[in-house]
């Protein structure tokens, strides 16, 4: 019997157990969306500064801004996107945007031509991220939400730390081009050939639609515009979680390339820097399996609150402890990592708890937007304030950020029952 027919054949079911095949082939997938990211995290500034000698922090920069905007407008793309095509497809392409990405990295004769990749890999992550979590949500149903979030978003910020520190002794060993960034085509070469056999969840969407205690009210617009401006501002959760994601990311970008020059002008070598940038990621993505799970049993806010506020001490040890460079960025690392894993799962679930399943894409999408256009916000702040008032001063900011955003979150953000 032919795979379509046995597909067909066997019944659709809501559940992580049901459907673990599929889901664990997502989960892998998402290693390698996070490993192909991962690539940047330790070398790329570096070589910004010493391959193409850029004295500017804002033209260091401007390849996370080039990325972050990308990949924010096709997050908002691909929700709209998922009404036209299978969520399958649009894994897919993703993965067909990426595939120059890292022998552009390792042989770009120009700073341009980093730049350019960077624009390739933000279509290629918006795609592909928004679509494995996506489809984990569609998989489990809305009572385990949490849990699939957090697994998703452990399988791929674990790879983006990993890859992170491999690349930083791999830089250390081989230079900063082109080895570590050709570890990249195992990733593209691996996630494209698993998306071709992962099945479309269109049937789990339709099977939730039909299972949904409360219908679609006839005044809200399933639209990407309607559910823009829902999203955004006028529900006031979403809103709350809009730009809670938004700050987390403006410290993921601001550290990305902030860090791994801060850490070097005291003294670091790369192999020690790559040990920062892969920690931050590591207990990013590993935290958020048990903080996806307690999301789903103590609910959202206490988590966004916690972890957001964790985030903000942070950057306090960063420049507390930074005349021992070492412990400043491993204590910060870590308390950036385990910050981040509280909030990250909590507000992909809190917004999935909001939004009616017949427009849940498009508020996914919109949120995804909002937290992606943080990485562009926090090169842009970083570049800015980095050139006029020092590298210091951008941790300052972020701290203060990232506190406020905190509060706002405790504010603005309420729970939805959903079953728990």
């Amino acid at each position: 019997m032919s795979t379509t027919t046995e597909s067909a054949a066997k019944p659709v079911r809501l559940g992580l157990r049901e459907n673990w095949l599929q889901f664990t082939l997502l989960v892998v997938v998402n290693v390698c969306v996070g490993g192909l990211v991962g690539l940047e995290r330790t070398t790329v500034p570096l070589i910004g500064a010493h391959t193409f000698r850029l004295t500017n922090d804002l033209a260091v920069f401007s390849f996370i801004i080039a990325f972050g905007l990308t990949k924010a407008l096709t997050n908002l793309a691909a929700g709209a996107l998922t009404a036209r095509f299978r969520r399958k497809q649009l894994l897919v392409t993703g993965w067909l945007m990426g595939v120059p990405v890292p022998f552009a990295l390792a042989w770009a004769p120009s700073w341009g031509w980093i730049v350019a990749a960077n624009v390739l890999l933000g279509l290629n992550q918006g795609l592909t991220w928004s679509m494995t979590v996506n489809m984990k949500i569609d998989l489990v149903g809305p009572a385990r939400r949490g849990l699939a979030t957090g697994l998703n978003e452990a399988a791929g910020y674990t790879a983006v730390g990993t890859t992170a520190l491999i690349t930083g002794y791999l830089a250390t060993a081989y230079g900063l081009r082109p080895v570590p960034e050709l570890i990249g085509v195992i990733f593209v070469a691996a996630g494209l050939g698993l998306a071709l056999i992962v099945r479309d969840t269109a049937a789990h969407v339709a099977l939730e639609l039909s299972q949904h205690t409360k219908p679609l009210p006839s005044s809200e617009s399933t639209a990407l515009g309607a559910t823009f401006a829902r999203t955004s501002w006028h529900h006031r959760s979403l809103r709350g979680a809009s730009q809670a994601g938004l700050v987390n990311n403006l410290n993921d970008g601001l550290t990305w390339g902030v860090f791994p020059l801060l850490f070097t002008d005291h003294g670091l070598g790369i192999a020690a820097v790559g040990l920062i940038k892969g920690l931050y990621p590591i207990l990013w993505g590993l935290g958020q399996i048990p903080t996806g799970h307690l999301s789903d049993r103590i609910g959202r806010k206490p988590l966004i609150v916690t972890g957001m506020l964790v985030q903000a001490a942070g950057f306090v040890l960063a420049l507390a402890l930074l005349d021992t460079p070492l412990l400043a960025g491993v204590l910060s690392a870590i308390a950036l990592g385990l910050g981040t894993a509280m909030v990250y799962p909590a507000l992909i679930a809190s917004v999935s708890d909001h939004a009616h399943p017949a427009w849940r894409a498009n508020a996914l999408g919109t949120y995804r937007f909002w937290r992606d256009i943080g990485y562009a916000a926090g090169a842009l702040v970083a570049g800015i304030l980095a050139d006029a008032l020092g590298l210091n001063a951008t941790v300052i900011a972020a701290a203060v950020f990232t506190a406020g955003s905190g509060l706002l979150a405790a504010h603005w953000i309420s729970e939805h029952d959903t079953g728990r």
